[in-house]
């Protein structure tokens, strides 16, 4: 869908996803379904708001991902 969201699991990414690695994914596949690349002033809020949202869904399921086969030091953990 947009090459510019990276896999953030293990063992594609070697090291834990960071919040700004998950962050940087959610806007990127916000602004890929919105069209835009940044919002207009009456559109920020709910950018913004499906963002956060978008990341947090993502940061659950990374922390409920098993990987099977990977280090346990690359597993993320909060």
């Amino acid at each position: 869908m947009c090459r510019s969201i990276k896999t953030l699991r293990p063992p594609v990414l070697p090291e834990e996803a960071t919040e700004d690695d998950v962050r940087a994914a959610a806007l990127q596949y916000v602004r890929k379904v919105s069209g835009f690349r940044a919002p207009a002033a009456h559109n920020r809020e709910v950018f913004e708001r499906a963002v956060d949202e978008i990341a947090e869904a993502t940061a659950r399921l990374l922390d409920g991902l098993e990987v099977r086969g990977a280090h346990p030091a690359a597993v993320r953990t909060r």
